[in-house]
């Protein structure tokens, strides 16, 4: 199959293909599994493939198909999975080289709930290492490169790999973890949708732990109308997640095309615009203009609550106390496989005293309940996800101070989020005079995805960001 179009379809597009005959899941997967094998030398998106594996998936949901039987809208979709999400017989490294023998027994749930609904798992994708690190880099396995910018530029992370995969074309979908903005940021720098679903809506079992009170899973895609289909598919209780026993099935797709003529919307000022790029500033603030254009009600709205909770949360104490203790338990006390960033964040949580980790508890869910009073008359507010684009990886690894600063800019307008406890879709909402992607996200109260999405369907059809693709001549 030589359709040059073929990888910048969305999920809804490949799917009215399938259903119609036109495509088979066949043919798609050996078209993507041609494609990464010619741009992922230079692209580092994927671990090694197991092309046979993926293919015989393709081929099963082919035969359903022909037989009569039909799962839904992703049956035959082609799914990426990052590195630290469960799947059957391929190894969790989590980015680590000393987990690369780490082969999984049993999928995650939401691996095996998107396998009902009839994707099909065209391979892991890359991450940083333990998934801790908000500019994508990874220095056992490289650090995958942004398709944007031809010089090496941070993909953002730590799904720094699902993000490459999706706005490079070499996969329609791709699952990632989002913990301080894990999700959004690499979508944000790397021009793809990311949804940041609320905790307790997505099980995590089989999903190497970070922080068991803020991570989430979400997918990666390149319309916010599939990220809707898969978020549809994969949440919902699950025995397994104990954080999932009153997680309330939701329809995210009845009212997504509802517009938001009506809808309140706020830009949350303060913390979240502190030192923002201008050029990042002014797309968000544009994206305003666009969304009140559709009759929306657009506003401002002081949110004291995002400076309040990262004050709240020093030195990422939540997540620190929580990583050292999924990491004793699963690795053991040496530290001999982390870098010297990864050492001080452990310790940190093993010299917590257990009065800090708690007023840290606390006081973070105070101040969600305070900023969901504040917000009580809004259905969304908005602000830029990242601080600022993508900027290339040798001036943010220049040094580890400079790291330190770079990982606290990206991540500290996703983290607010994760703190407080909401929801958050980021969508492409301009690009940089030097061509970089840059993110609009829309904040939603808990449990309100649908909301979240509405939202950001509506700007997105308004406009054309999400339907441009990068240049990779270079990548071949």
């Amino acid at each position: 199959m030589n359709d040059v179009s073929m990888p910048w379809r969305s999920v809804s597009q490949l799917s009215e293909q399938i259903h119609a005959g036109v495509l088979s899941p066949v043919e798609l997967m050996e078209h993507l599994l041609a494609r990464v094998d010619s741009l992922n030398g230079k692209l580092n998106a994927f671990r090694p493939l197991d092309p046979a594996r993926s293919l015989a998936a393709a081929r099963a949901a082919e035969i359903a198909l022909r037989a009569g039987e039909d799962w839904g809208p992703l049956h035959g979709i082609p799914l990426a999975v990052k590195d630290i999400i469960d799947v059957k017989g391929l190894p969790t490294t989590a980015g680590a080289r000393s987990l690369s023998n780490a082969v999984a027994e049993s999928d995650a749930t939401v691996v095996l709930k998107l396998r009902r609904a009839g994707m099909v798992i065209l391979g892991k994708t890359q991450t940083v290492k333990f998934a801790m690190g908000a500019p994508g880099i990874n220095r056992d396995h490289g650090t995958p490169h942004n398709p944007w910018a031809e010089d090496h530029h941070v993909p953002g992370g730590s799904s720094s790999g699902s993000a490459v995969a999706v706005a490079a074309g070499l996969a329609p979908v791709a699952l990632g973890t989002d913990t301080g903005g894990s999700v959004r940021i690499p979508a944000a720098l790397c021009g793809t949708v990311g949804l940041k679903t609320t905790v307790g809506q997505v099980s995590r079992a089989g999903v190497f732990p970070i922080s068991s009170t803020l991570d989430s899973v979400g997918p990666l895609t390149r319309s916010v109308e599939d990220a809707a289909l898969v978020y549809q598919a994969m949440h919902g209780p699950d025995a397994r997640d104990r954080s999932t026993r009153n997680a309330v099935e939701h329809d995210v797709l009845s009212r997504l095309r509802n517009g938001v003529r009506g809808m309140r919307i706020a830009f949350a000022e303060g913390a979240l615009w502190d030192g923002i790029d201008p050029q990042v500033a002014g797309a968000v603030r544009a994206a305003g203009e666009v969304l009140e254009g559709l009759g929306a009600h657009v506003e401002r709205l002081e949110f004291t609550e995002a400076k309040e909770v990262l004050a709240a949360n020093p030195r990422l104490l939540i997540s620190s106390v929580e990583g050292f203790l999924a990491h004793e338990a699963l690795l053991g006390p040496e530290y001999d496989d982390y870098d010297d960033t990864l050492r001080f964040r452990l310790a940190e949580g093993a010299n917590a005293t257990a009065a800090a980790y708690l007023r840290a508890r606390s006081a973070c869910e105070s101040l969600s309940a305070r900023a969901l009073e504040r917000l009580a008359d809004v259905d969304v507010f908005l602000a830029p996800t990242t601080a600022s684009p993508a900027l290339p990886v040798a001036e943010v690894d220049a040094s580890p101070e400079s790291y330190q600063h770079w990982n606290g800019a990206y991540s500290r307008n996703t983290l607010v989020g994760n703190l407080l406890g909401l929801s958050a879709v980021t969508v492409p909402c301009g690009f940089t005079e030097q061509g970089l992607p840059i993110g609009l996200m829309v904040n939603a109260k808990p449990g309100c995805e649908a909301v979240a999405l509405r939202v950001a369907y509506a700007y997105e059809q308004a406009t054309d960001w999400h339907a441009r693709s990068p240049a990779l001549d270079w990548a071949t």
